[in-house]
């Protein structure tokens, strides 16, 4: 008598391409979609009542909401994180040199970024360069540094801040510095609790692990927010709103591009690390900041490659990368105001001293702290003009520009972020080289084994 034996659905091999299956290759595809659909929604027709057309909205929408869902978990991710991290610091003996490195290495980055941007400005003259009229409008809202000491304490227990719109829709915002105080402050009570803090601990451990599942699942919806966001980007913005403001965007874009392909890589190699590892590894990070345009909303993922891709440990990430979302801004809070003052300075035909440029550069290197828990780099170049005393309507001036630079600012920023914990990691001895130099095709591949998608 024979018995049947039933196949393992498990052990079938799997009838999907590998190619298919890899997430680096799906994002590929979404830019490419994202593109394609972004054009074809240009050549649309608008709706009948003079709104965006069907297409455009719908981008608008699926991108909007990737964005969201990613920003939903910022709040519980990093206060569970943080809290996990605090509670492992009996495990880490240097936490004090690896913070104090970390803060060093963001200042000489944003150096080095706002001295590129200052030359740039000089050598391309991009307020001269113009033909932008009008005097501009003054922002709404301003960076101080008032304003970023004041910011450090929580208005409540989480620093969440609720908005009336003209609707009456009730919306919640939150400041990424706050609420990393508040899971400090937490997670140091209890350490010094000690014993009667271990099932607060241990449920906090718990609650991560659910955190981290629902992100993951977030994050394979990647593609899909690449292709909507890049469509939204293609079909709203195109390269048309460039226009006279020419020379000043492609000051921007070079010193981006000086930064994150000659500076970057070159601390890379100077830390014996490959830089093709470096750049296939941030490779999701980097291009979902340049789609989102949002520091905040990639900061999952920045977390994710960081610890998964190049190898940084759990308890120093946990720290670093939301540190570095709030307060490590090569492209909005570095080359942008440096590059935006001269223009500034140039179109109201006002001379900067070398004690303006000194101010700039102070700004740059301490000033993007005041800008913590802010959207954009608008707050953190009207703190620079407000020092310098321009006209702070140089600021709207620029507004034509606004999303289409802001792409290539993010993207720099969270490949920063990602950087400096790398190579303080590295410096340290700490840095999982076994993990960075791993080949990235198969990173993301097994969701049986879903690796932690933040530093824990």
């Amino acid at each position: 008598m024979s018995s049947a034996v039933s196949a393992d659905p498990a052990n079938k091999p799997s009838r999907i391409p590998p190619l298919l299956k890899n997430f680096g290759f799906q994002i590929v595809v979404g830019l490419v979609a994202g593109v394609i659909l972004g054009l074809l929604a240009r050549s649309l027709a608008p709706a009948a009542d003079g709104n965006v057309n069907w297409l455009i909205g719908t981008l608008k929408t699926i991108g909007s909401s990737y964005v969201k869902l990613l920003t939903v978990a910022v709040v519980p991710l990093i206060v569970t994180a943080v809290i996990a991290s605090i509670a492992n610091l009996r495990n880490v003996t240097n936490a004090a040199r690896l913070a104090g490195k970390t803060l060093l290495w963001f200042a000489i980055t944003a150096f080095i970024a706002v001295v590129i941007g200052i030359v740039l400005g000089l050598v391309l003259q991009p307020g001269a360069h113009t033909t932008v009229t009008g005097e501009g409008k003054a922002p709404s809202t301003t960076g101080s540094w008032w304003a970023f000491l004041t910011g450090l304490v929580p208005s409540n227990f989480l620093g969440l801040q609720a908005k009336a719109s003209d609707d009456g829709a009730i919306s919640l915002s939150f400041n990424v510095l706050q609420v990393l105080v508040v899971a400090a402050a937490i997670g140091i009570a209890a350490l010094k609790v000690g014993e009667k803090a271990e099932p607060f601990i241990r449920f906090n451990e718990s609650l991560l692990a659910v955190i981290q599942k629902v992100l993951w699942w977030i994050i394979r919806l990647a593609p899909i927010g690449t292709a909507a966001l890049i469509g939204t980007a293609v079909a709203t913005y195109g390269w048309d709103a460039i226009g006279s403001l020419g020379v000043f965007t492609g000051a921007i874009y070079l010193g981006l591009a000086i930064v994150g392909f000659v500076v970057y890589p070159l601390l890379v190699r100077a830390h014996g690390l490959s830089v093709k590892q470096f750049f296939t590894g941030v490779w999701p990070a980097a291009q979902l900041g340049f789609v989102s345009r949002s520091s905040i909303g990639t900061l999952p993922v920045t977390e994710r490659v960081t610890e998964r891709n190049l190898g940084v440990p759990r308890e120093y990430a946990s720290f670093a990368v939301p540190l570095g979302a709030t307060t490590k801004m090569d492209g909005c809070a570095a080359i942008y105001p440096a590059i935006a003052a001269i223009f500034v300075a140039q179109f109201f035909h006002l001379e900067l001293g070398i004690t303006d440029y000194l101010l700039i550069v102070v700004v740059s290197v301490i000033g993007s702290a005041a800008t913590a828990g802010t959207t954009g780099a608008t707050v953190m170049l009207t703190l620079t003009l407000s020092t310098l005393g321009l006209p702070l309507a140089g600021v709207g001036l620029l507004l034509a520009v606004e999303p289409i630079v802001d792409m290539g600012r993010t993207a720099l920023n969270v490949t920063g972020q990602a950087l400096i914990p790398t190579i303080v990691a590295k410096q340290e001895g700490i840095l999982d080289e076994d993990a960075y130099n791993a080949p990235r095709t198969d990173v993301y591949a097994d969701e049986s084994e879903e690796p932690s998608p933040v530093a824990a």
